[in-house]
């Protein structure tokens, strides 16, 4: 009868037997190629009745000592260096797809193909967490920049052909302004242009609605005019059985930097002072309140909450559950 003991003294009398022989010799497999991608990402989380979904579009490398003012690129260059980041850091561009049961309501549409292949990922990544661009019935912007607008449309099509697109009335009269189009400077044009062609296919065919300062741009959905970064730049409010979630937008480039010193903004805000005093405003009140906050370019999925310190103030990331 075979047992477990006579396997091993098998297998024992097998190694005896080599000692004074050799062992058959396997054929080694050629070393694997790198991968070098990421899986998928997106991350869910549910908010009292809410799922929210956060959705990568990629991450941008971005030399954010020569970017960040009211500072010097040699100290951004120290804070950069203890915080283990090499420059260029890579910066997340996040967006955020929430199912109220009745509706799926996109905050902010990724780049598209605006800003090179880095970028651009947000509807593969929406696919693999188990929606379609034509399921998408409403869109929020945080505000009007190509990383956040840019996703809108292909090719003059829409990507989401069934989505309504909201913006902050300040933002719309801003970028789509021919006036400010043409006293805009050669690299401020850029910036128009893209807005343009990016919001056209919803502009013509009636799908583009825009709200007031801290109006509600859907029923459940409120906002927050935080103006500096863009005129119109409006964080977005949903709250769920007693839990609340602030989408940013862009209050903060990264996790480095900022949090301990707020009154350092950067070269992107059309504000920068203004920008400034909506980081700081925006820090003190998440912090005091303690509800959870989204970041369009903290690292993904850039949840979390805000906490005050010794150096003004902490980010503290969502802990990664797989519950959802």
């Amino acid at each position: 009868m075979t047992t477990r003991r006579s396997v091993l003294k098998a297998a024992f009398g097998l190694l005896a037997a080599s000692a004074g022989g050799t062992l058959p010799v396997h054929a080694a497999y050629a070393a694997a190629p790198l991968v070098q991608r990421q899986a998928p990402a997106f991350y869910r989380m549910t908010l009292g009745s809410l799922e929210v979904t956060a959705l990568s579009d990629g991450t941008l490398p971005v030399p954010l000592e020569k970017l960040f003012n009211n500072t010097t690129p040699e100290h951004i260059s120290s804070v950069l260096k203890s915080s283990f980041l090499p420059s260029p850091v890579d910066l997340s561009v996040n967006a955020y797809l929430l199912n109220t049961g009745s509706r799926l309501v996109l905050i902010d549409a990724g780049t598209g193909e605006l800003l090179g292949s880095r970028l651009g990922h947000l509807v593969a990544n929406l696919r693999a967490a188990g929606y379609a661009p034509d399921q998408v019935d409403d869109i929020i912007l945080t505000h009007i920049h190509a990383d956040h607008s840019g996703g809108l449309s292909i090719g003059g099509k829409a990507v989401f052909p069934n989505a309504i697109v909201h913006a902050s009335k300040r933002d719309v009269d801003y970028w789509l302004s021919a006036e400010n189009l043409n006293r805009a400077s050669e690299t401020q044009r850029k910036s128009f242009v893209e807005a343009v062609t990016s919001l056209r296919p919803y502009v013509e065919t009636g799908r583009m609605q825009v709200f007031a300062d801290n109006a509600e741009p859907l029923p459940g959905f409120g906002s927050i005019l935080r103006p500096g970064h863009t005129p119109g730049h409006s964080s977005i409010v949903v709250e769920s059985q007693g839990e609340k979630l602030v989408f940013w937008g862009d209050i903060t480039h990264g996790d480095a930097v900022q949090f301990n010193e707020p009154d350092i903004s950067i070269d992107f805000d059309v504000d920068s002072k203004a920008a400034a005093a909506t980081r700081r405003q925006a820090f003190m009140d998440a912090a005091e309140h303690g509800y959870w906050v989204a970041g369009a370019h903290l690292p993904f999925p850039g949840i979390g909450h805000v906490r005050a310190d010794s150096d003004e103030f902490g980010w503290v990331p969502v802990n990664y559950s797989a519950a959802g």
